[in-house]
């Protein structure tokens, strides 16, 4: 018999395929964290010291403001979308909707303000997976295990 008044309801366990990739989703949006925070101290020299072009430093450098906003929300997107979605809760959903939409607004910034002509096929790549990420946590959390 229970001590408690109230019933319990138990909802079945979420399958450790949808576990693992709730945490990779964490995994993989704290590294975007660590880039997110080196875009933010690196400067032309910087790069150009790590193996950029002039040019590509300059490309770098030079996004304009609403495209590190777009990376920001992406990443805190996906991060928290990432840790509600471990714990099944129905409003990474929406997180997850606002940071692929955020991932997707780079990806054309990329391609509008140059970034992939001047870094080339390896930035096109990247950023394209960043995007397939991003869209598989957002399908993940319309996924009936995504239900607690």
């Amino acid at each position: 018999m229970s001590n408690s008044i109230l019933p319990t309801v138990s909802s079945p366990r979420a399958p450790v395929w949808f576990l693992a990739a709730s945490v990779g989703g964490i995994a993989w949006n704290i590294f975007g964290l660590v880039q997110l925070a080196g875009s933010f101290v690196a400067t032309e020299e910087s790069l150009i010291a790590s193996g950029l072009t002039a040019n590509q430093a300059a490309v770098m450098t030079g996004y304009p403001g609403w495209m590190t906003l777009a990376f920001a929300l992406g990443v805190f997107g996906g991060l928290a979308g990432s840790v509600l979605l471990l714990f099944r809760l129905n409003i990474a959903k929406p997180v997850l909707a606002i940071s692929l939409a955020a991932y997707v607004a780079l990806w054309i910034g990329d391609a509008l303000h140059g970034v992939f002509a001047a870094m080339g096929m390896p930035q096109i790549v990247i950023l394209t997976t960043v995007v397939a990420i991003a869209a598989v946590l957002f399908a993940l959390s319309r996924h009936p295990a995504a239900r607690a």
